[in-house]
C-alpha cells in the first residue's frame, strides 16, 4: 500500500486548512495510507479523521529544550530516534506543508523516497527532492495546498478543508451545554482571542457586539478561548458565557459546530467554524488567510489599505486602521443575515 506523510504540525489555522488536502488525496488514491506529523497538543484534531491512518507527535518542545541546555549528543539521540520511527513506516512520499526549516528536516528524516514541499527562502531547500511553488494568489481558502495536489496531477474540484469530530464527543458537549442553558444553534459563538495583538479586534467592539446581540437577537453569545486568554475573557462580565480556559481543543470544536453563528478574528477557531460548515463571520485585518471559501454560509470582513495584509510588519504605529474600520453594525448586518438566510433556506 503506498504511504503518503503530511508535514504540517502546526498551527491550528494552518492545520485547518491543510486538511482540505486529504479527501482530495484519498479521492485520487483510494489505496493510499495517510499519516500526519502534528505538535502533540494538537493530535486530537486529526486523530478521528477518517483519511488519516495515524497522526505522529513530533517532540519540538523536548528537542528545543536540549538545544537550548547545550546537549547536543542527546538532541542528535532524539533526532535518530525520531528518524527510526518515520522510516519503520517506509513511506513513498512526503509532502512538506510548512516551507520553513523545521519541515524540511521532518521530511528528510521520514527517509521518503519523494519529498515534495514548497518554494521559500529559508534554508534546507536541499533536503527536498521537489520544489514548489505556492501558486497564484487568488485569495482562496487553502489555496496553496490545492496547488501543490495539483502540480501531482491530484483533481481539486471540491476542495475545502474538512474536520470530523466524533458523534459521541459531540453528543457530550451538546449535553454539556444545554445543561448551563445553552441550547444547540441558539447561541452565538464569539473567537475574540489571538497571540497577536494586530489581528485583534477591539474589545470594547467585542463587548458592545455581544451587548447588542442579546438585546436585538434575544440570543446568548458564547466566548471561547484558551487559558492565556482568561484574564481578558473576564472583561465581558455578565453579557457572555465564558468557557474561556474550561474546553479542549476537540470540545472547543464541538461547540464551534454546535454554534448558531460563529463570528471571530483570524485564529484556529474561527477556521473551525469553515471547516465544520458552520455559517461565520470573519474579521481580517493584518492578516488575510483568504477571502474566498467554498462555502456559502461565511462572511468575510475586510478593509485593505496600502499596507495591508503587514502581518508581522506593523506599520501603523499600532492603531491597527484596518480592523477598526470595521463596525459593530458591520458585523451585526452579516450575523442577522445568515442567521435570516438559514431561515429561508
Amino acid at each position: 500500500m503506498p504511504r503518503i506523510l503530511i508535514i504540517r504540525p502546526s498551527a491550528i489555522g494552518d492545520v485547518v486548512m491543510a486538511s482540505a488536502m486529504l479527501p482530495a488525496i484519498k479521492k485520487a488514491w483510494p489505496q493510499v495510507s495517510v499519516s500526519w506529523v502534528l505538535e502533540p497538543h494538537l493530535l486530537d484534531l486529526l486523530r478521528y479523521h477518517p483519511a488519516i491512518e495515524e497522526v505522529i507527535p513530533w517532540p519540538k518542545a523536548k528537542w528545543l529544550s536540549l538545544l537550548r541546555q547545550g546537549r547536543f549528543v542527546r538532541l542528535l539521540k532524539e533526532l535518530v530516534f525520531f528518524s527510526r520511527l518515520l522510516r519503520e513506516r517506509e513511506y513513498d512520499m512526503a509532502l512538506e506543508t510548512t516551507g520553513l526549516l523545521k519541515g524540511r528536516l521532518l521530511a528528510y528524516l521520514s527517509g521518503a523516497r519523494e519529498r515534495v514541499g514548497f518554494e521559500s527562502r529559508e534554508p534546507g531547500r536541499f533536503l527536498m527532492t521537489r520544489v514548489i511553488s505556492r501558486g497564484p494568489q487568488n485569495h482562496w481558502i487553502s489555496s496553496e495546498y490545492r496547488y501543490l495536489l495539483e502540480s501531482l496531477g491530484i483533481d481539486t474540484e471540491d476542495f475545502r478543508p474538512f474536520l470530523y469530530l466524533p458523534g459521541e464527543l459531540r453528543e457530550r458537549v451538546r449535553e454539556s451545554l444545554f445543561r448551563s442553558g445553552i441550547r444547540e444553534e441558539a447561541f452565538i459563538l464569539f473567537c475574540p482571542f489571538t497571540t497577536r495583538p494586530q489581528k485583534h479586534w477591539f474589545l470594547q467592539r467585542w463587548i458592545d457586539l455581544a451587548r447588542v446581540i442579546r438585546e436585538r437577537l434575544s440570543m446568548p453569545v458564547v466566548l471561547l478561548g484558551g487559558v492565556g486568554d482568561r484574564e481578558l475573557a473576564q472583561k465581558f462580565g455578565p453579557l457572555v458565557i465564558n468557557l474561556v480556559g474550561q474546553t479542549s481543543l476537540l470540545e472547543s470544536a464541538a461547540v464551534v459546530s454546535l454554534a448558531r453563528v460563529v463570528v471571530g478574528v483570524d485564529t484556529g477557531l474561527t477556521h473551525m467554524g469553515v471547516a465544520l460548515d458552520r455559517p461565520t463571520v470573519a474579521l481580517f485585518g493584518a492578516t488575510r488567510p483568504y477571502l474566498h471559501t467554498m462555502f456559502s454560509r461565511v462572511r468575510i470582513l475586510y478593509r485593505p489599505r496600502p499596507c495591508s495584509p503587514c502581518r508581522r510588519r506593523v506599520t501603523c504605529d499600532h492603531r491597527y486602521p484596518c480592523m477598526r474600520e470595521i463596525t459593530v453594525r458591520e458585523v451585526l448586518t452579516k450575523v442577522t443575515e445568515l442567521i435570516e438566510g438559514d431561515h429561508g433556506a
